[in-house]
């Protein structure tokens, strides 16, 4: 992300697994500065992203925040020169790519229950995830890659 991200941008940002910014990132929603609100999740998701004391400031005065309070804050992972953003968040693709599809679809799926489940919720549905994948040709490769000191070669299944 480089730029401004108010409004839809911040939104669009938020639905992100993760966001790598450029050091002139600057993050806001600015719809009540227009008499209204964020109208994409903005108020459902900020919340859960930056704490409910942030992210009311920031609806309620549309004031953003730069991209170092954004890494700050949990909404963004790294800050990058803006010419090095796209590089990195290649380079950092190319190595998730790398790892077995049905773990990443696992590890989202976790995640995705974790922030709007109790814990106890939560770790129900990470175990049921832990057990499903175990049976997959994936996740013998990968146990067989550590015994023999090797990189696995994941096919997604």
């Amino acid at each position: 992300m480089n730029g401004m991200a108010f409004g839809g941008g911040c939104e669009l940002a938020m639905l992100c697994d993760f966001v790598i910014a450029g050091a002139d990132a600057k993050f806001g929603q600015p719809e009540i500065l227009l008499g209204g609100i964020p109208g994409d999740g903005g108020t459902q998701r900020l919340p859960r992203k930056l704490g409910p004391n942030v992210a009311t400031f920031m609806l309620m005065t549309g004031e953003p925040i730069d991209a170092h309070r954004a890494k700050e804050l949990g909404l963004i992972v790294e800050v990058c020169e803006p010419s090095d953003t796209v590089g990195r968040a290649i380079e950092i693709a190319s190595r998730i790519s790398k790892r077995a599809p049905a773990a990443i679809q696992a590890i989202k799926a976790c995640v995705g229950v974790a922030i709007g489940a109790t814990a106890e919720n939560g770790l129900a549905f990470e175990r049921d995830a832990i057990s499903k994948l175990a049976m997959t040709e994936d996740s013998r490769e990968g146990m067989l890659a550590f015994s023999e000191k090797r990189a696995p070669v994941f096919k997604g299944k």
